[in-house]
């Protein structure tokens, strides 16, 4: 069936018809092939033991230069025997879809340090299906490349953005504290969820919603389209076009197959 938007060509016959129709076809499946194969974390070890791998191609992002320096240094360190870590881009400042371009057409992985990108950058990556982990303590940055080239990736704890509101102005409340005053872009708010403040995509604090109000009242949560005064536990500096992204962590468990079920013809 075709798909909208796709050209509508008229031919001379049948035959002409049917070998565009192929030609298509076969167009499509690569396309599906090349996304199916795109490398991640998760299929690194399998890709290298089956000889499909034997350079690990990162672009790195990361708020502050002195952050770059030092993870680009430890990850090259990384490399063994079976798997060169190369880093084909390195820079300051949020995940762009340049970046995922790049990564979607040299099969990279993505990896940003304090900083996050906006939601068509994630929308792009989910498309091209390309890997972005994101990371706030360089441990445990290393630690995951590291485990994932040796086939020893612990359970994945998946960040899952459940809204983002802008800050459209701020005010002090006594016994509160600093209120911001929102108005939800995207998903929901929901009090005592994970949040952080984002100040130009760069991450100044992560804490916890303490506080969600719809006018006088204490609410639960806020839906997109909505406004609401929102309190962040411990931190103060909340300023107006801040934005406050909301997530919850999901653990997912991983299963590895034995390498003779995985190499077993279907």
């Amino acid at each position: 069936m075709p798909n909208a938007g796709d050209d509508f060509i008229v031919l001379a016959d049948e035959k002409q018809a049917r070998a565009v129709a192929e030609h298509r076809l076969l167009k499509l499946r690569e396309k599906e092939l090349s996304r199916s194969s795109k490398i991640t974390l998760e299929n690194l070890f399998n890709q290298i033991q089956d000889g499909e791998v034997k350079e690990l191609k990162l672009i790195v992002k990361t708020d502050v230069h002195g952050s770059l320096e030092a993870i680009v240094d430890s990850l090259l360190k990384l490399s063994t025997s079976e798997v060169k870590v190369n880093i084909i881009h390195s820079g300051t400042g949020a995940v762009t879809e340049t970046d995922v371009m790049l990564a979607s057409a040299s099969n990279a992985i993505v990896i940003g340090f304090n900083v996050r990108s906006d939601t068509k950058v994630q929308e792009l990556a989910e498309q091209e299906s390309v890997d972005i982990r994101y990371y706030d303590v360089i441990y445990q940055l290393l630690d995951d490349i590291r485990s994932a080239i040796v086939g020893m990736l612990k359970p994945i704890y998946k960040e899952n953005v459940i809204g983002r509101a802008e800050v459209r102005q701020t005010f002090h409340v006594p016994k509160l504290g600093m209120i911001a005053g929102c108005s939800v872009l995207d998903g929901r708010v929901e009090r005592n969820a994970r949040a952080r403040v984002l100040r130009d995509n760069v991450i100044v604090y992560d804490g916890k919603i303490g506080s969600l109000r719809r006018f006088k009242d204490d609410v639960k949560e806020v839906k997109a389209g909505f406004e609401c005064g929102i309190g962040i536990e411990n931190f103060n500096d909340v300023k107006e076009r801040d934005i406050l992204e909301a997530y919850e962590i999901l653990e997912i468990k991983q299963v590895y197959e034995p390498e003779q079920e995985r190499r077993a013809p279907s």
